[in-house]
């Protein structure tokens, strides 16, 4: 008997979940090498460099009046020269007593600047209020936090001493702990998630590739690389995934004279976990469908911006690292509601599939993988590796993972329906704070 068309479904559902099983099992066990890596002598990047550049520290603030008293005073008392730093909060159009918790905080801080976004020209969202704040920035580093955040006391050293001993790198991006972890299960969850995508995809892809991607906070850039591309891309609503693309793209100067671009060299975004910083994660499931949509969504938009012009892409590893984006967000994702499909169809028992071999098997196998893959992220945190997470880690792929799915079409439909209505205007997503 000849195989049905279900059976070439089933076989295009298995071999893509396993690559991508293979892969970040591949990476998690290179984050762990880049981790030995790092903390075998942690000291080692702060004794090479003798003197610390000006920094300007940009923190975007809308509504952040439960948090931004602390997020200010842990930026302020980081182990950093005060002669060698500002701070620029850049309040858009807040509403609440944003407004004046930084006036009061200004009569602390003489190095604290805050800009007052009011409409028409503000609440056009986080890549605009940076960009405000970037034309106001005299460091030659610009350092990004969110309003939520508080950086430990070593955080920009660690930044700005990997950046400088470097000249190919653009940006350094630093690791995010979750401070509210132990609030409930979501919280849990989100932390293990939080700690995977920061050992497997950063660490891993670091040591394998020397790539990484910029997050939303707690990383460093030159300031000329961001006035030669233009500052943050306001149409994009994950600006940091954006921007990473572009700066790969730049071809690596040393002066203004000279380029490396015929050479296919350019700068670099590094993975450097020594720098922390704690921020606060969504406490309940409606602020973190509204989080993750607005993440989702906006790598749909990178993917849709930039998937067409691979051929054209200078850096072709960076080129493969969209395919990763969108074998994630097609490939795997289509494998999956395949998978789910097939298998409710089965146990209705009006599924059409003649193929026979050891699927349960391969199936455990998976999941094996899976908890192996998250156990190894997990472990290299101390504290992190224990019974109780290892439980979580187990228990999150019948529940939290299964939830993406939904967040997922729920982020393509919202998409596909702004498309299909002309809404392009970007616009603050607030994640509510606790």
């Amino acid at each position: 008997m000849g195989l049905t068309s279900m059976d070439f479904l089933f076989l295009y559902a298995l071999i893509s979940i396993w690559i991508m099983l293979l892969y970040h099992i591949f990476l998690a066990f290179s984050g762990y090498r880049y981790h030995e890596e790092v903390y075998r002598d942690p000291g080692a990047v702060l004794s090479a460099i003798k003197e610390y550049p000006f920094v300007t520290i940009l923190v975007p603030a809308h509504n952040e009046e439960k948090v931004i008293g602390r997020t200010v005073k842990a930026v302020m008392n980081m182990d950093y020269p005060q002669d060698k730093f500002e701070l620029i909060v850049i309040n858009d159009c807040s509403s609440d007593r944003t407004g004046e918790i930084l006036q009061e905080l200004q009569e602390d801080y003489n190095n604290l600047k805050v800009i007052t976004v009011l409409p028409p020209e503000g609440g056009r969202g986080k890549a605009a209020a940076l960009n405000r704040g970037l034309r106001e920035a005299k460091g030659e580093y610009i350092a990004v936090y969110d309003a939520d955040n508080t950086p430990e006391r070593m955080a920009l050293r660690y930044l700005v001493a990997a950046i400088v001993q470097e000249p190919q790198l653009a940006s350094v991006v630093g690791k995010f702990r979750t401070r509210n972890k132990d609030r409930n299960i979501l919280t849990r969850f989100i932390n293990i998630e939080t700690l995977g995508f920061q050992w497997i995809s950063q660490a891993g892809r670091w040591k394998l590739f020397n790539i990484s991607t910029i997050p939303g906070t707690n990383y460093i850039i030159r300031k000329s690389i961001l006035d030669r591309l233009g500052g943050w891309n306001e149409k994009a609503i994950t600006e940091d995934t954006e921007l990473s693309i572009r700066v790969y793209e730049m071809g690596y100067r040393e002066d203004t004279e000279f380029s490396m671009e015929l050479y296919g060299l350019g700068y670099k975004i590094k993975f450097f976990p020594l720098a922390v910083t704690w921020e606060q994660e969504p406490e309940t499931w409606k602020v973190w469908l509204k989080q993750r949509t607005r993440w989702v969504r906006g790598n749909i938009y990178v993917i849709g911006e930039y998937l067409f012009k691979l051929l054209s892409i200078k850096r072709k590893i960076i080129a493969l690292d969209i395919l990763y984006f969108f074998s994630i967000y097609f490939l795997f994702l289509s494998s999956v509601l395949i998978s789910d499909i097939i298998f409710i169809s089965e146990i209705l028992g009006i599924s059409n599939l003649t193929l026979q071999g050891p699927f349960f098997v391969l199936w455990v196998l998976a999941y094996i993988l899976f908890v192996i893959e998250m156990a190894i992220a997990v472990n290299l945190e101390k504290g992190e590796g224990n019974l109780k997470n290892i439980l979580l880690i187990a228990l999150m792929y019948f529940t939290y993972c299964q939830m993406w799915i939904f967040l997922t079409l729920r982020s393509f439909y919202l998409s596909f329906k702004d498309r299909l209505m002309g809404i392009k205007t970007v616009k603050w997503y607030k994640t509510e704070r606790f």
